[in-house]
């Protein structure tokens, strides 16, 4: 997920009463709850360094601990630079129950990465297997709107409170935040039951009179009854959405505008397979549920070997939704190639090439 629903439901869990067992509960819960994407920082490194180590090691079980001993650390430098104080005088932090909060929000982190189609590797270093939930869109404003309203309706009754000189007891927003937990696990139910719907659909028809070997279904920002269909068959791919809300029918419809593309898979030659054998092909193959290559000679004087030759695009068609360039081209990737194959440069994303290799 992006940044804000982590904050966000680190902030719920928070109000929905552990910040009544110690204070910084929810300060804590907020930050731990979005530390894991510090490993935004390996795109320094380099866009195929950054690909191979985002989603990693923080989002791994065996991360999750140290991330929350730095988030507590750092709470702890916070609390002494303020003189050891904190809101309520009669509720001291509790270092050793921050620490748990803290991994509990880790956790908290690689359960919302899950539900996304882009995918996790929570049992890395001993693992590197990818897996998704591919339930819930990356930006999804229903949660967005779940987890906000219970973080500010309480302060709007405190208000009305205030007014009529009702006297507030305890931390507020109890109940508002844990409404707003139980609505967000209420649709990821609703979501897990209209993606299986959409799955079972997209298995049951062919392909251009074709079985398919396997079938994927992602989601749709906003609504859990729309799916983007990715079907695999020997020749080729099958991409289509498909509506699992059908006023006609109780089986989800697949390709109801009949406009299913398909997409042939390309010959392999010597070009694609140095393409993948690069650091950035191995990396991306990993990753990617359903790629594809594009090869594109480059003009250029044959006397010079060193120069691109060839550039091999990657594509991973999960992210091929109908009209949505921007994703394809963002989680693309592109080899440049010399003509004896050597690699010239890597590129994940939509940096554009270097000069004079276009």
């Amino acid at each position: 997920m992006e940044p804000v629903t982590h904050f966000l439901f680190g902030a719920n869990v928070g109000r929905a009463g552990l910040n009544r067992k110690t204070a910084l509960a929810t300060a804590t819960l907020t930050l731990a709850a979005e530390a894991p994407d510090l490993d935004v920082f390996s795109r320094f490194g380099g866009s195929a360094f950054g690909l191979n180590h985002h989603r990693g090691f923080t989002h791994s079980f065996l991360g999750v601990p140290l991330v929350a001993a730095a988030v507590v650390a750092f709470m702890f430098g916070i609390w002494r630079l303020r003189g050891r104080k904190t809101r309520n005088p009669n509720l001291p932090p509790r270092w050793g129950l921050l620490f748990a909060y803290a991994c509990l929000a880790g956790l908290s982190h690689i359960l919302l990465d899950y539900t996304t189609s882009y995918g996790i590797r929570p049992f890395w270093p001993f693992s590197e297997r990818w897996i998704s939930w591919d339930i819930v869109f990356i930006v999804e404003p229903i949660l967005l709107v779940f987890l906000v309203l219970g973080l500010t309706v309480p302060a709007l009754f405190s208000l009305i409170n205030q007014e009529i000189g009702v006297r507030q007891k305890g931390p507020p927003g109890r109940i508002a935040a844990t409404a707003a937990l139980v609505a967000t696990f209420a649709f990821w139910g609703l979501c897990d039951y209209e993606h299986r719907r959409a799955i079972g659909a997209l298995n049951a028809r062919t392909y251009n009179e074709a079985d398919a070997i396997r079938v994927s279904a992602y989601p749709y920002a906003m609504n859990p009854f729309r799916w983007y269909g990715v079907a695999e068959t020997p020749a080729f791919f099958a991409m289509m959405n498909v509506d699992s809300l059908t006023a006609n029918s109780m089986t989800p419809e697949v390709d109801p505008e009949s406009k299913m593309q398909i997409r042939y898979k390309p010959e392999e030659t010597p070009i694609t397979l140095a393409a993948k054998e690069s650091y950035l092909g191995r990396v991306y193959l990993s990753w990617a549920q359903y790629p594809i290559t594009e090869t594109e000679q480059i003009d250029s004087d044959p006397a010079e070997h060193s120069r691109a030759a060839y550039v091999v695009r990657l594509r991973d068609l999960r992210y091929a939704y109908p009209g949505q360039t921007s994703a394809r081209a963002m989680l693309g990737a592109r080899v440049l190639l010399t003509r004896d194959l050597q690699v010239v440069s890597e590129q994940m994303g939509t940096r554009s090439a270097p000069s004079g290799q276009k």
